[in-house]
């Protein structure tokens, strides 16, 4: 297998082996979920794991957003943070206190706290790895699930794609870019689109969550928008139709792939939001998004299973596009 996730059906596989015994586990292991929920009482714990494997620039911070994300979609609240670091032998005394920098701020900003973790120089390692365990809580009936999504709900898309591949290949492939025709303000915005306008739609859940009539939300991370729409209707046994015009590719995300022969499709998209809502309720919720400065559109809509997953272009349906591994991984194995 090449590098990026796993590929869906030998995952799905993989998961359906797992036996979860305790009857507290009411949302375990499962394709396309962002998180697990654990009966604690009088709410859900709310449990994620996730690495940073791409970036070496920001390792810390990018750490704190993608965890963070991954709750908020759940329509919890981010608590607690276990952070593991694998730095590479020669790693600085100064890197390594950067790291360590990076996501005592992060935290900071989310409210979350750092409670422990691991750190150590690793043999054979290229590049550092950093792999979050963030806690967070929710109440029993705010909880949101990826497989929430029901036919008739139509699709809304926060920010555009793609904010973190573009952000990404700017600041790890700048004179790749350069030599590629790229103009230099180009890269200079998209190296700045991890802050402005972010990768983290806590902000962009939470006004969804507030709007009302969202039945589903997902965060689009590796595999792109594509894959982040797949898992959406994997998980709640639905199919989709996307019109592809109606999709905000960023011109920066736009230029860069078109330079790099990559598909915006399936470039790693963190910053952008994906949420199923009431057909009746998406324009308030796209009002309210724009209102507090997160632009969003109507992009499609889910429908029934049997109608399968389609893109709509200027040339007539097709299927949704898949991708084995995301367009980041692809282009870092191919360039060396």
């Amino acid at each position: 297998m090449q590098a990026g996730k796993l590929p869906h059906n030998l995952l799905a596989d993989l998961l359906e082996r797992i036996d979860v015994r305790d009857p507290r586990v009411v949302l375990g292991p499962r394709l396309g979920e962002d998180a697990a929920l654990i009966d604690i009482g009088n709410r859900y714990l709310v449990a994620k794991s996730d690495p940073i494997t791409f970036a070496t620039d920001l390792i810390g911070w990018y750490l704190v957003q993608v965890n963070a994300n991954d709750l908020a979609v759940m329509g919890a609240t981010p608590r607690w943070l276990m952070a593991t670091l694998l730095l590479p032998e020669g790693t600085t005394h100064e890197q390594a206190a950067d790291a360590f920098e990076q996501i005592t701020s992060a935290c900071e900003e989310l409210e979350i706290t750092l409670i422990g973790g691991h750190t150590e120089i690793t043999l054979d390692l290229p590049r550092p790895i950093a792999v979050g365990a963030l806690l967070g809580e929710v109440a029993k009936d705010r909880a949101i699930y990826t497989s929430g999504a029901q036919p008739g709900d139509a699709i809304v898309l926060t920010k555009g794609i793609a904010l973190e591949g573009t952000s990404i290949l700017a600041r790890e492939a700048g004179d790749a870019l350069q030599d590629a025709g790229v103009e230099a303000p180009v890269i200079e915005r998209s190296r700045n689109l991890l802050f402005d306008p972010g990768i983290s739609v806590v902000k962009d859940a939470g006004i969804a969550l507030e709007s009302g009539g969202v039945h589903a939300m997902h965060d689009p991370t590796e595999g792109g928008l594509a894959t982040g729409l797949m898992e959406m209707a994997a998980a709640a046994n639905v199919g989709l139709t996307v019109d592809l015009e109606r999709v905000p590719v960023l011109p920066e995300t736009a230029a860069i792939c078109a330079a790099l022969g990559l598909d915006p499709l399936g470039l790693i998209a963190s910053g952008a939001l994906l949420a199923a809502v009431a057909p009746q309720d998406a324009p308030k919720l796209v009002t309210a998004l724009d209102a507090e400065g997160v632009p969003a559109w109507q992009i499609g809509t889910f429908t029934k299973p049997d109608d399968g997953l389609i893109l709509r272009t200027a040339n007539g349906a097709q299927p949704l596009p898949t991708f084995d591994r995301d367009e980041l991984a692809r282009y870092f194995s191919e360039a060396g």
